[in-house]
């Protein structure tokens, strides 16, 4: 492969990412969301809190264990993975085709996302039979406390807790809020459906992917279809903000069956009232890599200077101090 069609994938892939950096923006606010329902369905949200329960194996970090860091309400790195391999009960657990830090500050009140591209070429700690690989391979071979540790040692940032959704989910979730309304804002048909500009549309969960996939009909092309995509979005994040929506158990026992977390029902109630605030402002930024070609494989490569910015900007995030990466 040519450096030119390297380079074209690559932008190709920065495009895609900005969907899923907006993506993940909403599926961390409804999962810490999840403990808000709490005060009101007691019961479901503890039964849906512990079906999404797994030990990822991640240690006490830098700025502390999950457990204290929660306690004492200080700012939380929590590790985001996405994966559409199958349902998560799945034997095979896959790669991590998106993955993102968040940190949240309860102090400043706000939120920061960071995306990680996926093709990374990294050593991963505890499986140097596997190395170099790609980034996403560090949790199919281990577990997200793997992904740590390499988030740790190339980046030199601390992970407090994790959590795992599966992609297929979005569809689910608009689904069991009883759809979106959207008005397109272009004309076109796309899997067997038709949209009209500007006609205000209800769209279940497989309408609004068919709506927000299609790109080369779009005359703006894949900032086009960015456009879309946002907008549905958008609307889910209105439509699940409803009190109605909060309090449909179907809704909350369906958002758990796609999510892994090592956060437990305690650890969520906590954070409803003391980090539910930070969600209100969203920083989201990305690693920036140049492609490369090794052994038939293709790879990214991030410099040392963009290593050091992202580790940087999430430390400064969590209140700590800056280290040098090596």
């Amino acid at each position: 492969m040519n450096e030119k069609k390297l380079n074209t994938r690559t932008e190709k892939r920065k495009k895609r990412n900005k969907f899923w950096r907006i993506f993940w923006a909403v599926v961390g606010v409804i999962v810490i969301g999840l403990a808000g329902f709490a005060w009101h369905e007691y019961s479901t949200v503890k039964n849906a809190a512990n079906n999404a329960y797994r030990s990822g194996g991640i240690t006490s970090a830098e700025n502390g264990s999950k457990n204290s860091v929660i306690s004492n309400k200080k700012p939380i790195a929590i590790l985001l993975m996405g994966t559409d391999t199958g349902a998560l009960g799945r034997t095979y657990k896959g790669r991590t085709d998106s993955i993102m830090v968040v940190v949240l500050n309860p102090k400043t009140k706000k939120t920061t996302l960071v995306s990680f591209e996926r093709d990374i070429q990294v050593n991963l700690p505890d499986y140097p039979e596997y190395s170099p690989s790609k980034l996403n391979a560090a949790y199919a071979y281990g577990n997200a406390g793997e992904l740590a540790k390499v988030l740790k040692k190339y980046f030199n940032i601390p992970i407090n807790a994790y959590v795992l959704v599966n992609m297929g989910g979005l569809k689910t979730i608009v689904n069991k809020v009883g759809g979106i309304d959207i008005a397109p804002i272009l004309s076109f048909s796309y899997e067997g459906y038709t949209f009209t500009k500007g006609q205000k549309t209800h769209m279940d969960g497989a309408k609004a992917l068919a709506y927000s996939r299609m790109r080369y009909d779009d005359p703006e092309g894949d900032y086009g279809r960015q456009k879309r995509q946002r907008q549905v979005l958008q609307a889910l994040v209105k439509k699940a903000e409803s009190a109605k929506t909060l309090l449909n158990t179907s809704f909350v026992s369906s958002l758990s069956k796609q999510v892994q977390t090592d956060l437990t029902f305690s650890d969520l109630t906590s954070m409803a009232t003391s980090y539910v605030s930070a969600t209100k402002n969203v920083v989201t930024d990305y690693t920036h890599g140049t492609g490369f070609m090794e052994d038939g494989v293709s790879y990214q490569k991030v410099s040392t200077a963009e290593r050091q910015r992202i580790s940087n900007l999430i430390r400064k995030a969590l209140g700590l101090k800056t280290k040098t990466v090596q």
